[in-house]
């Protein structure tokens, strides 16, 4: 049958994939292309959009002659994307205004710290779910328009475009046509409410962002725009799906019901724990953001992040050199009966949820004479692990009920012994799906249902299948053992 394929953009943090995938979930096509990342100064994270863009490009013409269909069996595009990372660019031909800011970036630190010293930060916390943080867009878009040259002008006449990367996107893929964001992305930047699912204008003042650089707020499944002069794609292919890589990850994985939960493993590594129809203010340092908004009816997520997870293995790589790919971390890990007393704490950006400490830094505690580098890289396993549990953790203090289980995904969920301690620190069984790519999936999801290539969630969550199952089977004096050193440990990163 024609136009039964769905396309779906995962725009990341280090390179874009295209997934080219037909109603029965048969995947025709996966394609990555990497871009540059730069680090102007320590703290400081950055990326070209034309580098972006042609990642975007790139992957997505390979993908569509990999998969071997034609244009006309295509019938829609997903998109996800790296959240938070903040640009800013011409509405008329769209040049970017300078390079954009990742999430990564901490130079807003200070101006969350004046932000917070006024006493807002529980105004943001209320309206926002969202603590006061530079991990967020909207102290990102006040330091580009005050320091890009001429750009609040230009902003404040309606000649310049803010967006996350979705944003972007859209906007590229429509000729120009479209300036859009989903409400999953909208309420990742500080200026929305996601109660009424509507900019917020006293954020806006606080922050110094004019409305006439937002973009519109839309739902994360129905049509947005279609496709016009992008270069290898046939123009009136409509977009009809978008969100965040967290939400569309939990969308995925088919975490439909209230308290399902998916742990996302990438360069950082994410929580979302559904909540259901309204949202759960945390006590425990976590977010509150919202999940997806379909058909009219919205739905609410819990949601921990740790800044760095898959970011650690790379930098036992490229900084350190003790491995020659990530590949290598687990058969050297295995070499290792335990860490040997060592704790790695990975603050390499910060600590996020739930501690929230932006000035944090990396600390490897306990090593001596013996130690060695099997055991740094177990320890780095434990580590992330240990953030991960810290999330799970305070999730389901908030939750009022323990985490019955965690369906994992993302690139670090293939290291079965990251999966096992995972397992056997939080205490409860971790599936992981036959198919990892949950966050480009998630996105071919939303965008199908809205053009019908899927006719309901419950037709997806047939399709859903589970590879492997990882059960605790750590003794418990070795695992508190664990907990104990770590929770000494953290404080002082």
């Amino acid at each position: 049958m024609a136009r039964q394929h769905v396309v779906a953009i995962d725009q990341g943090t280090t390179g874009t994939t295209v997934l080219v995938v037909d109603r029965r979930l048969q995947v025709k096509a996966r394609v990555n292309r990497e871009f540059r990342q730069i680090f102007p100064r320590p703290g400081e994270v950055e990326h070209d959009l034309e580098d972006i863009w042609r990642s975007v490009r790139e992957a997505l013409a390979a993908a569509l002659h990999e998969s071997g269909i034609r244009p006309d069996e295509i019938a829609c595009l997903g998109i996800t994307n790296q959240r938070e990372t903040t640009a800013l660019w011409e509405r008329k031909g769209g040049k970017p205004v300078g390079h954009a800011i990742v999430w990564q970036d901490r130079r807003t630190a200070p101006d969350c710290e004046r932000l917070r010293g006024q006493g807002l930060e529980p105004l943001f916390r209320e309206r926002t779910g969202l603590v006061l943080d530079p991990y967020f867009s909207g102290t990102k878009l006040r330091f580009l328009l005050d320091h890009v040259k001429g750009a609040r002008a230009r902003a404040e006449a309606g000649d310049l475009c803010f967006g996350t990367i979705d944003s972007f996107l859209v906007h590229r893929l429509t000729g120009g046509a479209r300036h859009a964001t989903d409400v999953t992305n909208a309420s990742r930047t500080l200026l929305f409410d996601i109660g009424r699912l509507a900019w917020d204008d006293e954020l806006c003042r606080l922050l110094e962002a004019p409305k006439a650089v937002l973009p519109e707020v839309v739902s994360s499944s129905g049509e947005v725009g279609r496709t016009k002069g992008v270069p290898g794609l046939p123009d009136g292919i409509p977009i009809t799906g978008i969100a965040g890589d967290q939400q569309s990850a939990l969308f995925g994985q088919a975490c439909f019901a209230p308290g399902e939960s998916k742990c996302t493993y990438g360069t950082g590594a994410f929580l979302l724990f559904n909540v259901g129809g309204a949202p759960v203010a945390s006590k425990f340092g976590l977010l509150t953001t919202v999940a997806w908004r379909i058909s009219g009816e919205t739905a609410y997520a819990l949601e921990g992040s740790a800044f760095v997870a898959g970011a650690a293995v790379q930098w036992l790589r490229d900084g350190l050199g003790i491995i020659g790919s990530a590949a290598e971390i687990e058969p050297l890990a295995r070499k290792a009966k335990d860490s040997g007393g060592l704790v790695f704490v990975p603050a390499l950006a910060g600590l996020g949820a739930p501690h929230w400490r932006p000035e944090a830094k990396g600390l490897i505690s306990g090593i001596h004479r013996g130690t060695s580098a099997a055991q740094l890289a177990r320890a780095t396993l434990e580590g992330i692990a240990l953030s991960i549990f810290d999330l799970a953790e305070a999730m389901a203090k908030d939750a009022g009920r323990p985490l019955a289980s965690l369906r994992v995904d993302g690139g670090a969920s293939q290291n079965g012994l990251l999966m096992q301690l995972q397992a056997d620190l939080c205490g409860i069984p971790v599936e992981r799906p036959r198919m990892v790519e949950s966050t480009a999936l998630g996105a071919a999801f939303l965008a199908g249902l809205a053009a019908g290539v899927w006719k309901d969630r419950g037709e997806i969550q047939k399709a859903h299948k589970i590879d492997r199952r990882f059960s605790p089977k750590m003794a418990p004096a070795v695992r508190e053992e664990l907990l104990a050193r770590w929770r000494a440990a953290v404080p002082k990163a």
